[in-house]
């Protein structure tokens, strides 16, 4: 067989990890497929690996703006299939508009099917998009012959708002990048920190609503008003401009000295290790995920997590994290404080989160992945 993926909205961030690294570990003719073709815009397919089995498509007009990747999606795509024989289609960026058949699709985007986290934005573009992408994703799911699903949280959130056979949906975990693990260490007594060696703690995700990043300045903030050392680095870029513009202004309220907070906008991902290494503990606050990439990543560094108590991440850490409100200043600053102080408390968290990090597997997620696929097509010709 031969399989077509549509990456035309696949061109940044999770996406692109997720492509990059399935495309990697796959072995696609375990499963009756001889060939695999993408289509994508030139930064995307920059970045995938040559296979003998993969054909990299270049499509001019995914390089441009959203308008015209719609109609690329919408009225050139289906030619590309009908032209390159394609006996199956697999959308990972889950909104598809086209008629081609059978075709499978992916959820990586829990945020449009949360009202609670849409109405952080107000009566704006961003929520006016996210309530469209809601409309699109929902129709692509219950059009598409099957649906993967990162977590059962994810799952069921929306089954409950877009009931469809549960045969038809599947869960299948992102992978995590080998340079990212390491051997658990010794953590450090809370005496062991100095102001001229503070507790460095980690936060890496864009700057975004529901990341709540100014929380977490306000909450170090606490910390260093009791004259605990600890030091903060912040990591992503800035996407959305409301949020940034209450990070920046969280900062020059706390810390107007820029002493125990750093922010880096740029940081590729291959240099994103080294700030894995320097951290002695990893937070996360936000309050939607899909799946949590980088809380993975963390836990294959070995580092012990102070987690966001909401959406999908008890599912991936359990019980090996410390949780807080990611709204409320005092509750994070407050849990901070018990890592701080709690030495063991941190290594027995760190080494279990380390041992549970193994079952995230590029190679288990590429297999699951072009088996879900093709017994999707093979069901399709029953159906």
């Amino acid at each position: 067989m031969i399989l077509g993926i549509d990456a035309s909205n696949i061109r940044g961030g999770g996406g692109v990890t997720h492509l990059v690294e399935l495309l990697k570990a796959a072995e696609p003719e375990k499963f009756q497929f001889k060939k695999v073709i993408v289509w994508a815009g030139s930064d995307t397919l920059s970045k995938i690996s040559e296979q003998k089995w993969l054909e990299k498509s270049l499509e001019p007009l995914l390089d441009k703006s959203l308008v015209f990747r719609t109609f690329w999606q919408r009225f050139l795509l289906p030619k590309r299939l009908t032209e390159s024989k394609c006996d199956l289609l697999f959308v990972p960026g889950g909104s598809y508009s086209g008629n081609f058949h059978p075709f499978v699709t992916m959820s990586q985007n829990l945020l449009p099917f949360e009202w609670s986290e849409i109405r952080r934005y107000g009566f704006s573009m961003h929520a006016m998009r996210l309530v469209l992408l809601r409309f699109i994703q929902s129709q692509t799911f219950q059009k598409a012959q099957g649906t993967i699903f990162l977590t059962e949280f994810a799952r069921r959130r929306v089954l409950e708002q877009f009931p469809m056979p549960l045969e038809k949906t599947t869960i299948i975990n992102h992978g995590i990048n080998s340079m990212f693990y390491r051997s658990p260490r010794p953590q450090k007594d809370l005496k062991d920190f100095t102001t001229n060696n503070p507790a460095k703690i980690l936060y890496v995700s864009f700057i975004g609503e529901y990341k709540h990043q100014w929380n977490v300045v306000k909450a170090i903030g606490l910390l260093n008003q009791v004259e605990y050392p600890v030091q903060i680095s912040f990591v992503g870029y800035p996407i959305e401009k409301k949020a940034f513009k209450k990070f920046t202004k969280s900062i020059q309220e706390v810390d107007t000295d820029n002493k125990f907070i750093k922010y880096y906008d740029k940081v590729s991902y291959e240099e994103i290790e080294q700030k894995y290494k320097d951290a002695d503990i990893f937070l996360f606050a936000s309050s939607c995920e899909t799946f949590g990439q980088i809380v993975t990543e963390a836990m294959a560094s070995a580092l012990p997590i102070a987690c966001s108590k909401l959406s999908s991440m008890f599912e991936i850490l359990g019980e090996d994290a410390i949780y807080f409100n990611p709204e409320s200043p005092n509750d994070i600053s407050q849990k901070l404080e018990i890592f701080l102080k709690d030495k063991k408390l941190r290594e027995k968290l760190s080494f279990n989160a380390h041992e549970k990090s193994k079952k995230y597997s590029w190679k288990l997620c590429a297999d699951r992945t072009f088996d879900f696929l093709y017994s999707m097509y093979e069901n399709s010709k029953d159906s």
